[in-house]
């Protein structure tokens, strides 16, 4: 169970949530920042933060499917902007706002950065999100999460805190 919880003693966020909280014995998953990469590893967007953000949002996306959860699921985001401009952080907050991560709404932070790890690279953002319990049907064993490195797609799973000789499903 997630609940949002906005604090009436603060100021109103605009589509945000002050705090989430995760009820105890949820999977969680904590993504590394999304960056505004495409599958061939090439900047996409060039000097265009906006353009960027999208990219990084169906990035995020990518990672979330990866891992069995997905934007709706999202209780917490990083959002890394290279800039000292309001008017940029609020374009690039527009885009995540459009993009379904404000359903929750999630807490955020918007920051804006002096650079980022790429050359180009405008936008990024971190998550934490809930993974949440599947019923009825499992995935197909090659899509479920193993202690073996697999790859699902393009996605590569790495290990677990399996002991050496255990199975799981």
């Amino acid at each position: 169970m997630i609940q949002r919880v906005t604090v009436p003693e603060l100021f109103p966020p605009p589509r945000y949530a002050h705090a989430s909280v995760v009820e105890a014995g949820a999977k969680l998953a904590f993504l590394a920042g999304a960056v505004p990469l495409d599958a061939e590893g090439k900047l996409v967007g060039e000097g265009d933060p906006v353009r960027q953000a999208r990219q990084v949002i169906a990035n995020l996306e990518r990672q979330l499917a990866a891992v069995g959860s997905h934007l709706t699921h999202v209780v917490a985001t990083d959002v890394y902007v290279v800039s000292d401009e309001p008017s940029v952080l609020s374009r690039v907050w527009d885009v995540v706002e459009a993009s379904g991560l404000s359903t929750g709404p999630h807490s955020s932070t918007l920051i804006g950065v002096a650079c980022l790890g790429y050359t180009g690279q405008l936008v990024e953002i971190t998550a934490t999100a809930v993974v949440p319990e599947h019923t009825g049907t499992q995935a197909p064993a090659e899509e479920r999460i193993s202690g073996e490195a697999q790859v699902s797609g393009k996605a590569q799973v790495f290990g677990d805190t399996r002991l050496p000789g255990e199975i799981r499903p």
